[in-house]
């Protein structure tokens, strides 16, 4: 975390409302918390407000914190030295990110950028290692999230060795589309940074797109992808993608 972020340190009892601290509350790894240690937890965040562009941290930069998104969007990407960019993620309000330079104690694997007017919780490695150690349920936790992660990054390899690009586009949406299942399968997202991640032109991005918006399987918005038919896009990816227009 570069030391230019806005951070307000708090001691004792948490500053926040409720209704930020149910983030971390909510959040799959720290439910499980005793109370007391939650309070505990609590204490070690430290809230920061960024403007969308806002650089979080580069590739390389020391990995001193974990990261928690209580509202925004948070992109992770990298970069080529010839200006080309890559989004490995798009890190939503109720998530968390930056755990794998956090645990080892190594560099940061990318760089993260307030995609978007973001609020956030940082919570430092000096503080959050012996706490971690103190609540071996919570270690455990985070195993299994390093896992899911593998995982993860697995699943993104073999979309870009084995499938077609309309393959992996409709990978791409039915992923981001599933975190907003209880809401709705809106997709705040632009077509310059859907092919940042997938690997296509923009202009490849919007023929797909169009050619699935006039089946009925998409609907395009202003700044969003809404997908209307994931068992469409699905059978296009179990398929290997040879229909894709």
């Amino acid at each position: 975390m570069t030391g230019a972020l806005p951070i307000e340190r708090t001691t004792g009892a948490p500053l926040f409302s409720n209704n930020k601290l149910s983030v971390l509350r909510k959040h799959p790894y720290f439910a499980d918390l005793e109370p007391e240690a939650f309070d505990q937890l609590c204490r070690y965040a430290k809230h920061t407000t960024l403007k969308r562009g806002t650089t979080i941290f580069s590739k390389g930069d020391p990995g001193t914190s974990l990261i928690a998104v209580i509202s925004g969007t948070v992109k992770i990407s990298i970069s080529s030295p010839d200006g080309r960019n890559a989004i490995l993620n798009l890190i939503e309000a109720g998530e968390i990110f930056g755990e794998i330079a956090l645990l080892d104690g190594l560099s940061r694997t990318a760089d993260a950028t307030a995609n978007s007017n973001c609020e956030l919780f940082v919570i430092d490695r000096r503080e959050f290692i012996p706490f971690v150690r103190s609540q071996p349920t919570l270690a455990m936790k985070f195993i299994e999230l390093l896992c899911a992660r593998l995982r993860w990054t697995s699943d993104q390899v073999e979309q870009v060795i084995l499938q077609d690009l309309p393959g992996r586009l409709a990978s791409a949406l039915l992923r981001l589309s599933d975190k907003h299942k209880p809401q709705g399968r809106t997709i705040s997202i632009t077509q310059q940074e859907i092919s940042e991640m997938v690997g296509m032109t923009r202009e490849s991005i919007n023929k797909q797109l169009r050619a699935w918006a006039t089946r009925g399987w998409v609907r395009l918005e202003h700044g969003a992808i809404v997908v209307l038919k994931p068992e469409s896009l699905q059978a296009l990816v179990d398929a290997g993608a040879d229909d894709g227009e």
